[in-house]
């Protein structure tokens, strides 16, 4: 049996720095950028080289509003995808870290993937729909963009280098754009 060869591209896109974030837990709060005129034009003009690829992106404002620009550019669409959304924090969504109950904290550091926030989704949970999403597009194969946030790049940089999850790994900065490339192997 002949095995097919495909390409995935992809560019791992995390959205610029926001307003009002600074010292407090916003993962689904839906903050607004702290400078999209000058970040938007610089992302659009890093990832020209992926024109036509699809775009994904997280239904997030700043997230979302690159996704829509990049299609402006295009003349494309983005394709919103709720699997792309930043961690839910539950009852700690913007409060200030130190509003966030120390033994709580602490039993989040202990353990990422298990520990799930009043209200919110554990680290595990995270993983899950966010490797759901990877595995489709690597079915798929082809060029795409996607545009999320720091926890969900954890998982897709971890799953892209084909490393186990860790959910201790610094996120790439905010702004910043990941390329890369994987052959796969079809029946």
């Amino acid at each position: 049996m002949n095995k097919k060869i495909s390409i995935l591209h992809y560019s791992l896109v995390r959205h610029p720095a926001v307003s009002g974030g600074a010292g407090r837990c916003y993962g689904q709060l839906d903050l607004r950028l702290a400078a999209p005129k000058r970040d938007i034009p610089l992302l659009v003009s890093q990832l020209a080289p992926m024109r036509g690829a699809v775009i994904h992106t997280s239904p997030l404002h700043r997230c979302r509003l690159v996704a829509e620009a990049l299609a402006a550019d295009w003349g494309d669409a983005a394709q919103i995808d709720d699997r792309l959304i930043e961690m839910n924090f539950g009852t700690w969504e913007g409060l200030s870290w130190d509003d966030v109950p120390r033994h709580a904290l602490d039993a989040w550091a202990a353990d990422l993937h298990g520990f799930t926030p009043p209200q919110g989704e554990s680290g595990n949970q995270l993983i899950a729909r966010v490797s759901a999403f990877w595995a489709e597009i690597k079915a798929e194969g082809g060029r795409h963009v996607i545009i999320t946030h720091g926890g969900p790049l954890k998982v897709l940089t971890a799953l892209a280098e084909g490393q186990p999850v860790d959910l201790s790994r610094p996120p790439p900065s905010k702004g910043a754009v990941i390329h890369g490339t994987q052959s796969l192997s079809r029946d």
